[in-house]
């Protein structure tokens, strides 16, 4: 049976998905078999594993630092919200239904068996067992029925680590004020603390390290430093929707839609050093770009209507009609088309049907059944600006609730400048970024060579190589692996 440890944080985005990464990939360079886990998972970027189940790409992220293919047991709960009020809910990797938030949280309970059951399934077949928490444990309206933080420490007995955010301020405050608000044995759980995203000098905050330990009762673990590495982010806390970026040779828009989801399809593109990405809102930022993006969305029509509302419909049609290049992905490869129909309330947005943007000779209509499945193929002939595709390898996956008349041609359909599949990942497989980016550059006269190339495989295998690097340098790893066999007190 596999040792266990988890990482619980003092709120979200404290950096518990990473330092939980990070340990993946150290316990692999250390010749351990880890996984890891996280009972339940609320995100828009989700992934389909090879079996064809939907999970969230956070523990996607961590099984590949561990070296070891994605599993929906890593992340047996997945919400999607669809709403500001409810979200579809995902068990075992296959979706059981739309429900409110107060709907789950009266229901949380009956998925316990099931995260039981995936947690000890991967418990009889690896050494460790990295489990991530939600948000804080502390949240003390919520713990009564908690099966995420210290509710699931209690059911696996777990040792804890607590992370708390350093590059926000009040660090000391996040982590003594969470340790006082669990009760005795809740407390008893905590092994250590870890102050996170630190940038200085360690000697600098040594007093407040010794005065934090006596306050809380147990040990620093260690202190983590803001680390500059390029992995996927999680859904809407990413810095990526908010970074100023410059625009370069080739520039990049992509539609920042309000329930904007895995928006990692774009990732390969901020890789070369004259490629702007940018993450528009509104017409004003649009510019006049190369390249427009419309990405996947947890709510076709209600952004699409956003789209209309805010102007970036009639922008994006203007610039197609000039001939800028268009690509939609799932949600946006709907949006591009003629019509949008949800005649049975899939998406609970409560509109059943919209005009799309005419760009493509496309009519979608949703069924309550998900397609999740992982595609790979060539491309067969592809006319107009993308024509260098044509012949080429693709990858990547499936997972949508709308079926498009235009399905006969699934993977990539359109011709011209406008664009769309349903292909999550399609920009990934080796040569595909380098070919649409050679065709934007042959329409400024400009030299490729000048964007550089970039091998995705191996520069993410670095990027988690120096996550590692980085919180082994942070941590007490003596002192973590003690927490892992039971002999911290």
């Amino acid at each position: 049976m596999a040792r266990t440890i988890m990482i619980q944080g003092t709120m979200s985005n404290a950096g518990k998905s990473l330092l939980a990464a990070g340990l993946c990939r150290i316990f692999r360079q250390d010749g351990l078999r880890a996984a890891p886990f996280k009972s339940q998972n609320m995100a828009l970027n989700s992934f389909i594993t090879a079996a064809g189940g939907e999970m969230g790409r956070a523990q996607v992220v961590q099984a590949q630092a561990a070296g070891i293919a994605p599993d929906v047991r890593m992340n047996p709960i997945l919400l999607k919200p669809t709403t500001d009020m409810g979200s579809q809910v995902i068990v075992n990797g296959a979706v059981v239904g739309n429900m409110t938030a107060l709907e789950y949280y009266r229901r949380k309970n009956e998925f316990i068996p099931a995260v039981l059951e995936a947690y000890h399934s991967l418990a009889a077949e690896y050494d460790v067992i990295v489990i991530e928490g939600a948000g804080s444990p502390a949240e003390i309206n919520l713990k009564r029925e908690d099966i995420v933080n210290m509710g699931l420490a209690k059911l696996v007995d777990a040792p804890v680590l607590l992370v708390g955010d350093i590059d926000r301020g009040g660090v000391f405050a996040q982590l003594y004020g969470t340790i006082a608000l669990l009760d005795g044995e809740e407390r008893r759980r905590v092994k250590g603390t870890i102050v996170n995203k630190f940038r200085g000098d360690r000697a600098i905050l040594q007093p407040g390290l010794e005065q934090l330990e006596r306050l809380c009762g147990v040990p620093v673990a260690g202190v983590v430093p803001y680390l500059h590495v390029d992995i996927d982010d999680e859904d809407s806390l990413t810095e990526r929707f908010c970074r100023a970026t410059a625009r370069k040779l080739v520039d990049i828009a992509v539609i920042r839609l309000p329930r904007i989801s895995n928006f990692t399809d774009f990732s390969p593109f901020e890789r070369y050093e004259n490629v702007s990405l940018r993450y528009v809102g509104s017409v004003r930022e649009l510019h006049q770009p190369d390249l427009i993006l419309l990405p996947g969305t947890k709510s076709t029509i209600a952004d699409l209507l956003w789209l209309r509302q805010s102007g970036l419909e009639a922008a994006v049609q203007k610039a197609a009609a000039a001939g800028t290049l268009v690509f939609g992905v799932c949600g946006g490869y709907q949006m591009l088309g003629r019509t949008v129909s949800d005649p049975e309330g899939v998406e609970a947005a409560g509109v059943t049907q919209a005009a799309g943007l005419g760009l493509l000779p496309v009519d979608t209509f949703f069924r309550g059944e998900k397609k999740q499945t992982q595609a790979r193929g060539v491309f067969g002939p592809v006319e107009g600006l993308l024509a260098p595709l044509s012949g080429m390898a693709y990858e990547g996956y499936e997972i949508h609730m709308g079926r498009s008349a235009a399905e006969r041609a699934p993977i990539l359909v359109g011709g011209g400048n406008v664009y769309g599949s349903y292909l999550h990942g399609i920009f990934d497989a080796p040569g595909i970024a380098d070919a649409v980016l050679g065709v934007l550059c042959a329409r400024k006269g400009a030299d490729p060579a000048r964007l550089g190339s970039f091998d995705a495989r191996a520069y993410r295998e670095q990027q988690y190589d120096r996550l590692a690097d980085g919180v082994r340098g942070g941590l007490d790893l003596d002192f973590v692996y003690r927490v892992l066999d039971g002999r911290a007190e």
